[in-house]
């Protein structure tokens, strides 16, 4: 078991140097600062594709997280740089909160206001305050939290919205994408409002956040873990009336640990506990999205299965797996966790090109059309498989030593 766990965390140290060393050679955008909005399979470089706020704050946070895991200064310089862009083009000093995109020059392109980028800058500065001691980027995550709730926060129902116009009012489509269901709340958007809730709190324990994560996470208990079949409901009206047929395999193995791990933050350890049966639960509902070679399927909507295996479900089958092992000893966990990594190495790792690819199809081959790096296509998902998974496995080799 050491010896396994020694290799798998090798292993990783190894993948996240080069997931950060490809990001660092291909993406810094020299001319216009920040960050290149897209780069393709190929790894050819859109110079004036548009920015994407989610992309810049999921920069920030893997750099953040990975100087503090490794204290590397190269990491905490290219932080440095995703959040000086991030700050100076995407905040809005006229009506608050951040844009969604803005032009490679950096003008102000879509300025709606979607909660879930907000979150996503929360969480990546909070990252980058404790990586920092930044006390100045701590007060700006914690007024972007505040305005999260202002705006987006429902007294009457609980949750939050998700989207405003530029100046915070209604608008017609609020979907986070095109795939998505214009509905006034979904899971995605409370799963990352509790990530970055969570992650403020490690700066900040303020008691009323810890109010606001415990609310967050009995909401997935009571409204958004299907009872039934323990899946994630996707989609919600305002007073949570599920909205969809839509099973997410990815999302389910990510919220199994993502919702103990905020919950595990606040101290409160009933709220842990219930977290932690719920986590069981859906780890195995997600396991139905496994193949016979270790990778998780993308989604199912009702009975018809979507035949991708898409990068960032299997970096987040590592974590959650891995997870459900540390809670019950079972070693199926663990060696689907590992299975997923193998699945990655065999399948998503661009061995030419660097980087992992987005996706495969069921006959394996590569998604070719997709991006490497773009408005979705971030080393957030990848980095902290390999952050989390390291992290993890030397808890448990003290907890093997004290013993």
């Amino acid at each position: 078991m050491q010896k396994k766990l020694a290799a798998y965390q090798h292993q990783l140290k190894q993948e996240l140097e080069n997931i950060l060393s490809w990001w660092m050679e291909h993406t810094i955008d020299q001319e216009q600062g920040g960050f290149y909005g897209k780069i393709d399979h190929n790894n050819t470089i859109y110079p004036q594709a548009p920015k994407g706020s989610v992309l810049h704050a999921r920069i920030l946070w893997a750099f953040a997280a990975a100087y503090r895991l490794t204290g590397k200064n190269d990491y905490l310089q290219t932080a440095q740089r995703a959040f000086d862009y991030l700050y100076q083009y995407f905040f809005d000093r006229q009506y608050g909160g951040t844009y969604w995109t803005v032009s490679y020059r950096g003008n102000p392109l879509d300025t709606k206001k979607q909660f879930y980028a907000l979150s996503f800058v929360v969480y990546a500065m909070s990252e980058y305050a404790l990586a920092s001691q930044s006390a100045e980027t701590k007060t700006i995550a914690i007024d972007l939290y505040k305005i999260i709730v202002q705006y987006s926060y429902d007294h009457e129902y609980g949750g939050y919205t998700e989207a405003l116009s530029r100046n915070w009012q209604q608008m017609d489509d609020i979907r986070l994408s095109a795939k998505d269901a214009n509905e006034q709340k979904s899971m995605n958007t409370h799963l990352h409002v509790l990530e970055a809730f969570a992650n403020l709190y490690r700066a900040w324990p303020d008691e009323a956040l810890k109010q606001r994560i415990e609310e967050l996470v009995h909401i997935f208990h009571r409204h958004i873990i299907d009872p039934a079949t323990h899946h994630l409901q996707l989609f919600f009206d305002m007073d949570w009336q599920s909205r969809s047929g839509i099973v997410s395999y990815g999302h389910d193995i990510e919220a199994a640990w993502l919702v103990p791990d905020a919950a595990s933050v606040t101290g409160n350890k009933t709220l842990l506990a219930q977290a932690e049966q719920y986590a069981i639960l859906i780890v195995k509902a997600a396991m139905e999205g496994l193949d016979t070679d270790g990778g998780l399927w993308y989604e199912r909507e009702q009975s018809v299965l979507v035949r991708q295996k898409h990068s960032w479900p299997q970096a987040e089958a590592m974590i959650g797996f891995f997870y459900a092992w540390e809670l019950t000893g079972q070693q199926q966990f663990l060696q689907q966790s590992m299975q997923s990594w193998q699945f990655v190495q065999q399948h998503i790792l661009d061995t030419k090109g660097g980087e992992w690819v987005w996706g495969i199809y069921e006959d394996n081959s590569v998604m070719h059309t997709e991006d490497k790096a773009g408005l979705w296509k971030c080393p957030y998902h990848n980095s902290r498989a390999c952050i989390e998974i390291i992290q993890r496995i030397d808890k448990w080799q003290h907890r093997i030593l004290e013993d």
